[in-house]
């Protein structure tokens, strides 16, 4: 159970960053979550933030986590060819890390992503990660370091390094929704998640925090999310385990068909549940922790799409029929990066002939004369037209809906995939062309 008094903390803190980051309820997306949920400190972690006023001013703006020693973690990144400086230096640092006995730290900060910014990047991520290192008392090579932002600004390191002695010191088990509030840009709510699951007779919790709005169509991670766990798991079993999540859930959203240069996901397991040792990701005993693994990372990524900038609209888009599970999801992104079909949502028009225009441009196998095409359960097109049976008037009261789902079967194998995306908005625009402002 949750201390009532810990979960009326993080309420609070939920309100505080919604509060800092927009000023009024009503900028809250209308696709929010009805309810902040509750999240169970993990046994081994601490968390808090601190403003450093990086560009923000009146709100929480660093994050920082600390995994006790003995942890291990599992990380995600972004493969853009123009990664950011702190994703070089977490693949490098998830590549060197061993239990040395010492903790692990992540530190992350929001309104400037440190990427494109040439030698001072490197630069501001060592300043960040020996800061960090000097304040949690381990080395260097153990700190993981995270930005998210504006691109090609230079980062002000030393106004994060200034906080990060205090905010050291005020690290907390419950401070997921606090945490969570620091790492958000255009983001209008925390995005925080949890569960509890048995490894044996053990009982694991799983808790995590992400933070994404705009530039998202993931490609290894999202672009923040910070995830950590007690079960006993190998760092091997655990990459294993946090890649094959990653492919169903944050590597299957999109909102607008952009990569972010500064995409990372890191999962860490602070090994205090008291079970045997687990090095194998296919072990039998980790069937009910992989169920709540990725149900915990779906859930984070679909509060990235139902924030999506502008969102009006959360769109289910299943394909099936394809060659191949590869082939239905390249088929379904073409689908749900495409302006036409997103504006079509946004505007409420069941213009079901842009659907056909994204299967035929995906460059995947589909037959023309097989294709159906539904809006949740009304059948709108088969056999090359349009079903005798469809009405206008049906997809257009279908399209009202704020949850809408899109089943397309291409009819050429058995391969099957979904994607979640949302509609494109005039508040999309507005928002991105007043980014810098």
């Amino acid at each position: 159970m949750v201390d009532p008094d810990d979960l009326k903390r993080q309420l609070d803190e939920a309100r505080a960053a919604l509060e800092a980051i927009k000023g009024k309820p009503g900028d809250i997306s209308p696709l929010a979550p009805a309810s902040v949920p509750a999240v169970h400190p993990v046994p081994g972690v601490t968390l808090g933030a601190a403003a450093a006023e990086v560009k923000y001013r009146g709100r929480d703006d660093v994050m920082l986590i600390r995994l006790e020693a003995g942890s291990t973690l599992a990380g995600v990144f972004t493969r853009s060819a123009t990664r950011s400086a702190p994703v070089l230096w977490c693949e490098r640092a998830l590549a060197g890390l061993t239990d040395t006995g010492e903790a692990i730290g992540i530190v992350a900060n929001a309104g400037n992503s440190n990427a494109f910014t040439g030698s001072a990047g490197e630069t501001s991520t060592k300043a960040m990660a020996g800061h960090t290192a000097q304040a949690l008392g381990i080395t260097p090579e153990r700190v993981f370091v995270a930005s998210t932002g504006v691109i090609g600004e230079r980062l002000p390191h030393d106004k994060i390094t200034a906080v990060l002695p205090g905010l050291s010191t005020t690290l907390r088990p419950d401070a997921w929704q606090k945490a969570a509030g620091a790492i958000m840009t255009t983001d209008t709510y925390p995005k925080v998640a949890s569960a509890r699951c048995k490894i044996g007779n053990a009982s694991v919790t799983i808790s995590g925090m992400a933070k994404g709005s705009g530039m998202i169509a993931p490609d290894m991670a999202t672009m923040l999310a910070f995830t950590a766990t007690d079960a006993n798991i190998g760092q091997a079993a655990l990459q294993k385990l946090l890649e094959d999540s990653t492919a169903i859930s944050f590597n299957a959203v999109t909102v607008d068909g952009d990569t972010s240069t500064s995409d990372t996901l890191l999962l860490g397991a602070t090994r205090k549940a008291d079970h045997d040792l687990i090095t194998d990701a296919a072990d039998p005993c980790l069937y009910d922790f992989k169920a709540a693994l990725d149900g915990l990372l779906r859930d984070l990524a679909h509060q990235v799409v139902r924030d999506g900038e502008g969102a009006s609209k959360f769109i289910e888009i299943r394909v099936t029929g394809a060659e191949t599970d590869a082939a239905a999801k390249r088929i379904a992104l073409s689908i749900a990066n495409s302006p036409l079909v997103k504006t079509a949502f946004a505007g409420e028009d069941p213009n079901w002939g842009r659907i056909v225009m994204a299967v035929g441009k995906s460059g995947e196998k589909a037959d023309r004369d097989a294709l159906t095409i539904r809006f949740g359960d009304i059948l709108v097109a088969e056999k090359g037209w349009v079903a005798a049976s469809y009405r206008e008037e049906d997809g257009a009261a279908y399209m009202k809906a704020q949850n809408l789902t899109v089943t397309t079967d291409v009819g050429t194998g058995d391969g099957k995939a979904t994607v979640w995306t949302c509609d494109l908005t005039y508040a999309y625009v507005r928002i991105n062309a007043d980014y810098r402002s």
